[in-house]
């Protein structure tokens, strides 16, 4: 039996009956703003502190600065010793995106896993990554043997994917059916603010609850509440009911 990975997220362990199977590829999906990074920083941070698993976060989005501002505003203050010590490698956009060519990019990130021990990855984010590709058939290529070169070298990873639509069921790409498993991070606005929720969509070899549950960001990071959100992603109407 597979061994699986804790995510560090309260609740969301329970939702995937332990965490996440070990050296699969996972898909984070939301809207700008859900939690997505935050989630990666969460989940790194913990291998870290509680299972002694070093961790590459790769960003073509933001500069190690503002990811470690990120963990900090959420009280993950451990988090920039471990990136001191090398225990949390970021590699930013400033490396990833010094050159415009794909392989150079590429070369950096399979150098550094290759060349250090590492359990856990966070890609932020694919749709950043998949600009390298104009032919929808190059993106799939690419993207199967990223993800198998992830494997190989022992990496349980999180892809980080933006999504324009509200509803993850209004917008499947090919990425879905790519990885192992498919989260999604959602948002509802509100009077007060907005509604965050989870959804455990896909995990491949695991019995996992595909309800939609209730999140929070707060201090420390995500917490789901076991509680389900009381409506359907599938066959919805114009407005949910929550």
């Amino acid at each position: 039996m597979s061994e699986l990975v804790s995510t560090g997220v309260e609740g969301l362990d329970s939702i995937l009956t332990g965490g996440i199977t070990e050296r699969s590829t996972v898909l984070v999906s939301g809207n700008p703003g859900t939690g997505k990074s935050i989630f990666g920083i969460q989940y790194l941070h913990h291998g870290v502190a509680e299972h002694d698993e070093r961790g590459v976060y790769v960003s073509f989005e933001e500069d190690e600065a503002d990811i470690r501002g990120a963990a900090e505003s959420i009280g993950l203050e451990g988090f920039g010793d471990y990136v001191d010590s090398g225990d949390i490698v970021i590699l930013d956009k400033r490396e990833m995106l010094r050159e415009t060519d794909f392989s150079t990019a590429v070369d950096k990130l399979l150098d550094t896993i290759e060349d250090g021990d590492f359990d856990r990855l966070v890609l932020d984010s694919l749709s950043m990554f998949q600009l390298f590709f104009d032919a929808e058939q190059e993106k799939r290529t690419y993207l199967l043997k990223f993800s198998d070169i992830l494997k190989a070298n022992g990496l349980t990873s999180l892809l980080i994917n933006e999504q324009g639509a509200v509803f993850p069921d209004t917008e499947v790409g090919l990425e879905n059916f790519l990885t192992d498993g498919n989260i999604y991070f959602i948002q509802t606005p509100t009077d007060s603010g907005v509604n965050r929720y989870v959804w455990v969509a896909k995990m491949r070899k695991q019995d996992i609850d595909t309800d939609i549950f209730p999140m929070e960001i707060g201090e420390g990071g995500i917490t789901v509440h076991e509680r389900a959100g009381g409506f359907s992603m599938m066959g919805r109407s114009d407005e949910p009911s929550f």
